[in-house]
């Protein structure tokens, strides 16, 4: 089948581009390399450098490559800062949504994969099922629940075929360790290596659950073809303390020969403990979360050490009011 990969030059779009290139697939991968790195993106793929802002650019890809599957993956996913990027993290995440749901019903696409987020649940009560109702707190939550609900229109008014996942705190090579807003064991590997403390928001008792990438891939090769209209949670059951993690990263670099140690900075406002329950994901998509946290991390250090040395990205602030101190400053 042809499938078009939105956000193919990130974390989930590389490697599940893979994938589906090695069982045999014709993959078509979009980004605008705001977030990703060409370099990530598999050469026996199609590659098109694309804002999906740009409506009229969507639907010429649309219309000259006819995708029969679509995974919407493209997002900027950093949660802390939603609050002071509100018109960046609205148009990146529900207008550039909007326009693929577009261009999805207007080229007869078969069906469309959306990556959500745990984001959608706020507090909610850990660990997050999937018939909880969501109430996000930071507006990237927003924006991500927003779509879920547009799908599900655009399903019910137009019949087009939709499921949806809600990963959490994915992990694994190809994931973006030079932004300094998100992707939290990505910045510390990379401040390891660049020799800088690592740094943890309040007192770091705060509780997440990491998974590999690699576990998630056939769960998303299922849905292509099964569980319209279904909601999945997808990760890891085990749930770490930010200290925990951040500590294993410290022990792994010394196993590198690399001296790392922890700082302690203001606390932020976000979600303390946030974990999902993934009953539903292991009774009908036969997933299996085996994260190594461990043997995880190390292979992104081996890999990390391997990378040029890309510039960090940084965001224009849209609001300054109460911005967190260690973001004014120079990464």
């Amino acid at each position: 089948m042809k499938i078009l990969i939105t956000g193919a030059a990130g974390l989930l779009g590389a490697n599940f581009s893979r994938h589906l290139l090695s069982i045999g697939h014709e993959v078509v991968g979009v980004d605008d390399l705001s977030g990703g790195y060409a370099d990530f993106v598999p050469k026996s793929a199609k590659f098109y450098n694309l804002d999906l802002i740009d409506r009229k650019k969507v639907e010429e890809v649309f219309l000259a490559e006819k995708p029969e599957i679509v995974f919407h993956f493209a997002a900027y996913a950093a949660e802390g800062l939603s609050p002071f990027i509100r018109n960046y993290n609205y148009s990146n995440n529900v207008l550039a949504s909007a326009n693929v749901i577009n261009s999805c019903v207007n080229h007869g696409v078969k069906k469309i994969i959306f990556t959500s987020s745990m984001a959608v649940y706020g507090e909610g009560r850990p660990p997050f099922s999937e018939d909880q109702l969501p109430t996000p707190e930071d507006p990237y939550g927003i924006a991500k629940y927003a779509v879920e609900m547009d799908l599900k229109l655009a399903h019910e008014m137009f019949g087009l075929r939709y499921s949806i996942v809600r990963p959490h705190n994915v992990v694994g090579v190809y994931q973006n360790i030079w932004d300094r807003y998100r992707n939290v064991i990505g910045i510390w590997i990379r401040k390891a290596l660049s020799g800088q403390p690592l740094t943890i928001y309040g007192d770091g008792t705060q509780k997440r659950a990491f998974s590999d990438i690699k576990f998630y891939m056939e769960p998303f090769e299922k849905l292509i073809h099964n569980h319209d209209c279904e909601i999945f949670n997808i990760g890891a059951d085990r749930e770490y303390t930010i200290n925990e993690a951040c500590d294993l990263v410290i022990d792994i670099a010394a196993e590198l020969g690399i001296k790392a140690e922890k700082i302690h900075l203001e606390k932020r406002n976000e979600v303390h403990t946030a974990f999902c329950d993934h009953t539903k994901a292991r009774t009908l998509l036969k997933f299996e979360d085996a994260t190594n946290l461990r043997e995880t991390v190390k292979e992104m250090f081996l890999w990390a050490m391997k990378q040029p040395n890309r510039p960090i990205k940084t965001m224009e602030y849209e609001i300054e009011k109460n911005l967190y101190s260690f973001w004014k400053k120079q990464p």
